[in-house]
């Protein structure tokens, strides 16, 4: 009895304390408070991948969030080109706080994933390694109405949504290229680097792949939004 008074007390208390944050009666910064937006700016915590699923459900939302990217881009409409293949409140991206060479298109939610990883793990790593930022990054591109691994009568890849990204590789202010194929073995500043950018976006990222993942991804990163979580 005296266990199962204790379990209501504390399951009241529980939602007195939600209750009061959720109502702003009780102030927490936004960054750990649950029913806040997330913020771009934010450095990445706990909290992080729940808020940006958030995202999934609410359009106008993550469209507001993703104004205050570094990115230049340009909504593009709703479209389906195929059974479960097409793009819904996507942006094509031009550029972020590197040049990314050919545009590519990305739903909102793994846009904002992509600038919260560029402005809290890519730059400061490049900085703190190399003393530089990067200047562009190398991509294989992001929206295609595929297969995993372009087998057909699969299941679909998170390209086929434009929830993935494939990174090849990164191009230093100096002009020096860091590529995965050729530059994830070994123990020097360039394989740190990469590993540093694959740990940063696990905890960002929905899924993320690298080349020790299979030899399909020997030669990039493939960073995706709203689908599996995985981290290899």
């Amino acid at each position: 009895m005296k266990t199962a008074v204790v379990l209501i007390l504390l399951g009241m208390g529980a939602l007195a304390l939600a209750y009061a944050l959720h109502s702003g009666a009780i102030r927490i910064p936004d960054a750990w408070n649950p029913w806040a937006p997330i913020a771009v700016a934010e450095p990445p915590n706990w909290l992080t991948s729940y808020k940006l699923g958030r995202l999934s459900g609410d359009d106008a939302l993550c469209l507001a969030v993703l104004q205050e990217a570094e990115m230049v881009y340009d909504t593009v409409p709703d479209r389906v080109t195929g059974p479960g293949c097409g793009f819904f409140n996507a942006v094509r991206i031009e550029s972020t706080t590197a040049a990314v060479g050919e545009p590519f298109t990305l739903s909102c939610r793994a846009a904002v994933a992509l600038a919260i990883w560029e402005l809290h793990v890519l730059q400061p790593v490049a900085r703190e390694r190399f003393g530089e930022p990067v200047a562009e990054i190398e991509h294989f591109g992001s929206y295609a109405c595929r297969g995993v691994y372009g087998r057909e009568g699969g299941p679909l890849s998170g390209h086929a949504t434009a929830d993935a990204l494939d990174v090849a590789g990164f191009v230093l202010d100096d002009g020096r290229r860091i590529r995965v194929l050729g530059d994830w073995p070994g123990e020097d500043d360039e394989a740190g680097f990469l590993r540093d950018l694959h740990r940063g976006a696990c905890r960002i990222f929905d899924g993320v792949l690298g080349p020790e993942y299979n030899p399909a991804h020997h030669d990039h990163f493939h960073f995706e939004q709203g689908g599996f979580r995985m981290c290899r």
